[in-house]
């Protein structure tokens, strides 16, 4: 059995008994929803206790148990073609360079961390229609320069 089919296994059993991503998520906790509803659909793993968790109420073999806590192989095709993805990816690929630069003139040369990492999905009531609203908080990493200098020229502890 591959990932893959370990997914689509998943998936099957989730519509066979109606259950909900919050159902689920509840069930086998310990991490955030966003985190357990991608290790249904492969893209994370679960802690081991999770995986026990996750193969009870799915009526896992142990070997599916043991896969579904491996580290998978992570991401998709790009561009992605599901339109609510892709969206995401054009509000990225649009956004994304007003960001980077507001968030270094904010925190200095480095990256937000997808590792160190969390996101929260909300409903937000509006006349017009109801929102999406997705909240991200990312460890800030700055980048170290590395090299005859290292980061003393970097951090202003020695001069050129």
């Amino acid at each position: 059995m591959t990932r893959a089919d370990l997914t689509e296994k998943l998936l099957d059993i989730k519509r066979e008994k109606g259950w909900t991503w919050k159902y689920i998520c509840e069930q086998i906790g310990g991490m955030s929803p966003i985190l357990v509803t991608g290790a249904i659909l492969g893209q994370m793993k679960l802690t081991k206790p999770q995986a026990a968790k996750a193969a009870e109420l799915f009526g896992l073999s142990k070997s599916e148990q043991a896969m579904i806590n491996e580290t998978p192989m992570r991401g998709m095709p790009m561009p992605p073609t599901d339109p609510l993805i892709y969206r995401l990816y054009e509000l990225i690929m649009v956004n994304g360079p007003a960001i980077k630069v507001l968030i270094e003139e904010e925190f200095g040369d480095g990256i937000m961390s997808a590792i160190d990492f969390d996101m929260d999905i909300l409903r937000q009531s509006d006349p017009k229609g109801d929102r999406v609203k997705i909240g991200m908080t990312g460890k800030f990493l700055p980048y170290k320069y590395y090299g005859a200098a290292g980061n003393d020229l970097a951090l202003g502890l020695k001069e050129d």
